[in-house]
Order: C-alpha cells, then structure tokens, then sequence
C-alpha cells in the first residue's frame, strides 16, 4: 500500500479540522487508503485477463441474458458511490463466454472512476469484443450518491442507461424482447 496515499488521506482529515491523532482517526488514512485501492483495482485488469480463456464453442444462437448483476462504482466527478444493477444480453455467434466473466467484466470497469453512461458503454464494448457476438445489449440501473447526499439530495432518484450494439441496435424485436424479459 503506497505511503504517499495514506499521507493523502491524512492531510485531508486534517484540512477538515480533524485530529488525526485521536483514537478513531489513528488508523484511518491506511485503511481509507487500502479501501481506495481496492474500490479502483479495476485499473489493474483487463478484459482479456478477466475473461482468461473462457469462451466455448457453442451451437446456439437465442438471446442469453444475464439479470441483476449488482456493482458499485465511484462517480468521477465527486469520487461518491454509485450502486445498481447491470442486465447484459448477447446473440452468440458460435460462442459463449462462461457465466462468472459477465459478473467479472462488470467489476473490472465498474471499479474504476466512472459515469454511468460510460460505464454502459464499456460493458457492451467488452462483452462484444470477447464473444464475437451478433448483437449486445446492457442496460444499468445506478442509485448515485452525489444526487442523494449532497446537491439535490433526492433520495428516490436512479438512472438507467443502456446501450444497444449489432443486432440490438438493428433489430426493434431483439431489442423489444430483451427489454421485456428484464421487465423494462
């Protein structure tokens, strides 16, 4: 763990009037400092790492959906959470991509500073480079800190974005079908 980031966070508490000495605080920099950088791992990977090899042969071509993939996330703007849901479909086109990387693709993007619009974006682009597939579809549903806590402070409030590539972006029925088995 870098030195350098917990003396970061120290200066910060102690720009907030706090007292970095007292027992609460003692600690606080290095443990704010190793949860940073486990928030932000995501900069360490890349697709090609995550997915190691785990696309198979497969004769299928129906639309797979994987639902409800929870991430968490830091806006890039106030580096405040964000948490939600992610639902991925894809055409295969001769191949399928084992089950758990769809929830690792997810992470590895999902823990990098972010918006959500992007990291829509990345998901699709990932999942569609890695399965060669007809068509993918990503929809996210995200709860985000900086609008509930600060600003606004609308506590209902969520976003969904998506993104549509191939076959989901050519073809209303694809899309149609994928929306409503997510209940869209």
């Amino acid at each position: 763990m870098s030195q350098e980031l917990q003396d970061h966070y120290a200066s910060i508490l102690q720009h907030l009037g706090e007292d970095t000495t007292r027992e609460g605080l003692i600690d606080t920099p290095k443990r704010a400092a190793k949860a940073m950088q486990f928030l932000t791992d995501g900069y360490e990977k890349d697709v090609h790492g995550v997915v190691n090899g785990a696309i198979f042969e497969a004769d299928t071509d129906e639309m797979v959906i994987i639902q409800d993939i929870e991430y968490y996330s830091l806006c890039e703007h106030h580096v405040l959470p964000f948490i939600g849901r992610c639902h991925i479909a894809y055409l295969p086109d001769g191949k399928v991509l084992g089950l758990s990387k769809f929830a690792r693709i997810v992470d590895m993007y999902a823990r990098r500073l972010q918006i959500q619009e992007g990291l829509t974006k990345q998901i699709a682009d990932a999942v569609l480079e890695v399965t060669g597939a007809k068509g993918v579809g990503v929809v996210m549903e995200g709860k985000h800190m900086c609008m509930m806590m600060r600003g606004v402070q609308k506590q209902n409030s969520s976003m969904i974005t998506s993104v549509m590539l191939g076959s989901f972006r050519t073809s209303q029925a694809t899309r149609t079908e994928f929306l409503r088995l997510i209940g869209k």
